[in-house]
């Protein structure tokens, strides 16, 4: 044991390391330390510990605690700079470090476990479970649907008045505007704003509509001109695609969105689409769309614009059914598969949510104990 010498007026007796153990369910990067502290610790401002490989000498300070500590089991491993290595043994020492600025060494503990990981999580079986019963539904359905089975999708407004609003606007002679949202490839609302996209672009080269598709990414607008020309390639009409139809306007959110204003007030186009990711601009585009008197048909996964789009805009498709609205549209029978897997994981979902709220009921009523046994057998090993 190695002590520095404290003032007489001092008695401090010092903290002992009782047990290192391997942290079960990590990557072997964590270890768990057990101390024991000396009850008098008026004059402690806090737990200091020192770690060593077994083969080495050299005593680097790991873990600085304030007192008192929330429990006496420390977890060993957070700091980046002193990773804990799988495979390797440890000795640990434990100090104190008084208000005075001396230290109060203990004594080395050795014998510590050697981490190792773990091939797989065990709290975290229930999860796969559910992910294994969620990829035999995605199958199951995929396959149904590849053999020709007829599934249901329940009516969305938005989506049914797509072609409605095409037909307007081919009636009308007047084009169509298209905005792909403001955000960049690697979001899932511009996925799904492309794909629709194509669709949509395919409706309008068949009634040789006017389409408008103003870009703010660079890549964006790259892969919807593709989107475009795709789509009059797949209607026959591949000499009917304008090339200045798709355009990339200005990668400046309010320019773009007084660009977009510009075109609405000079065209007057007589649908408007906004699909994709939306920020501030939301109510200023959707207003302006309003005045021009346009049908207008949002879509996006932001929750904080969803308001505004619902309050100015004639249809709105709220969350997943944006990326719903290209399997709807296209009726390609694996993205059917898909969307009925996913609403057979969502009947499975709303089943358990009601059996817990009937157990609760059942246990409040009968006064048993029942939900502390459940809640016992589901849960999962705590993690420091």
């Amino acid at each position: 044991m190695v002590q520095l010498l404290l003032p007489a007026v001092l008695l401090l007796s010092s903290p002992e390391v009782v047990s290192v153990t391997d942290r079960p369910n990590d990557a072997g990067d964590r270890l768990i330390i057990r101390v024991n502290m000396p009850e008098d610790l008026r004059d402690v401002a806090g737990l200091l510990m020192w770690r060593t490989p077994a083969d080495q000498g050299s005593w680097q300070l790991v873990m600085v605690e304030g007192l008192p500590l929330e429990s006496d089991e420390l977890v060993d491993g957070y700091d980046p700079d002193y990773p804990v290595l799988a495979g390797t043994r440890y000795h640990y020492m434990p100090g104190l470090l008084t208000l005075s600025g001396d230290t109060l060494r203990g004594p080395v503990f050795t014998g510590a476990e050697i981490p190792v990981g773990s091939w797989f999580h065990t709290g975290e079986v229930p999860t796969l479970v559910a992910c294994l019963l969620f990829l035999g539904l995605i199958f199951y359905y995929f396959h149904r649907a590849v053999r020709g089975a007829d599934f249901y999708l329940r009516p969305i407004g938005g989506i049914e008045a797509i072609d409605e609003a095409i037909g307007r606007a081919t009636e009308m002679g007047k084009p169509i505007l298209y905005v792909p949202g403001l955000s960049t490839i690697d979001d899932v609302a511009t996925i799904a704003s492309l794909t629709i996209l194509g669709r949509v672009a395919r409706r309008v080269a068949d009634y040789q509509t006017q389409i408008i598709v103003p870009n703010t990414d660079p890549i964006v607008y790259t892969v919807a001109e593709e989107s475009v020309k795709q789509a009059y390639l797949e209607a026959g009409r591949p000499d009917s695609f304008d090339p200045n139809s798709v355009f990339f306007l200005t990668s400046s959110q309010f320019a773009f969105v007084a660009g977009v204003n510009g075109i609405m007030m000079r065209e007057r186009p007589a649908t408007n689409f906004y699909l994709g990711m939306f920020w501030a601009e939301s109510l200023i585009l959707a207003e302006t769309g309003s005045l021009s008197g346009a049908i207008q048909i949002a879509g996006t996964d932001a929750v904080t614009q969803l308001p505004f789009f619902i309050t100015t805009c004639d249809y709105t498709l709220i969350g997943e059914e944006l990326y719903a609205a290209s399997a709807y549209l296209g009726r390609e029978p694996r993205q059917i598969g898909g969307i009925k897997s996913l609403d057979a994981c969502k009947v499975i979902v709303m089943g358990l949510i009601i059996l817990g709220v009937l157990a609760f009921i059942v246990d409040s009523a009968a006064g048993t104990d029942l939900l502390p046994m459940l809640r016992r057998s589901l849960s999962t090993p705590e993690v420091m």
